[in-house]
């Protein structure tokens, strides 16, 4: 299992043989006979989407910057900056660094592009939930629980689409890269 969301794999229809499904076929040069891979999920989805690597650096520098307005009050400053300001910033930052880890920590068979975007969108909701310094003047704990069980439920509905197998493709390459029969007898 991998830490972003799999796409499911479609078999290539053209080497299926019906009723041999996952069995290993000897005449078509030591081929497996396509088989299906299913993805993640609904619940995997869920979790997967939850960008916890990013709530977790968040996490440190609002700790950070709450206690520097705990004993500053609303005007507290760091480095000649108003703290509100740095928090806004790094709220950004998160949301920049988001998609960036997941093309980070993609593998093979990913869907990280459509993780990158749930995941983007969901962090302003859990930086909420945690009473990020960002929305200190907006924050309610009640909404800030509705909004990420409600944005939860709904990820979870958000699938990507099955990606083909490659071999066709390879096939086709591999059956043009070299001579042709007729051209190797011609000379």
């Amino acid at each position: 299992m991998g830490r972003l969301v799999r796409k499911p794999q479609v078999p290539d229809l053209d080497l299926q043989i019906e009723g041999l499904e996952g069995v290993l076929q000897s005449g078509i040069a030591g081929m497996q006979i396509a088989s299906t891979e299913p993805g993640d999920n609904y619940l995997e989805r869920t979790v997967k989407y939850i960008p916890g690597e990013i709530i977790g650096f968040s996490m440190l520098i609002n700790a950070l910057l709450d206690q520097a307005v705990k004993t500053g009050g609303k005007t507290a400053a760091m480095a000649g900056f108003p703290v509100t300001s740095i928090a806004t910033g790094a709220l950004v930052l998160a949301c920049i660094l988001t998609p960036l880890f997941c093309w980070y920590v993609r593998e093979d068979g990913d869907a990280w592009i459509l993780n990158a975007l749930v995941s983007t969108v969901a962090f302003p909701f859990w930086a909420y939930l945690m009473g990020a310094v960002a929305f200190a003047d907006h924050h309610d704990g009640n909404l800030a629980v509705i909004l990420v069980l409600t944005f939860t439920v709904v990820s979870g509905l958000i699938s990507p689409l099955p990606r083909k197998r490659r071999r066709r493709r390879e096939r086709q390459e591999t059956a043009t890269d070299g001579p042709r029969l007729v051209e190797s007898l011609t000379g």
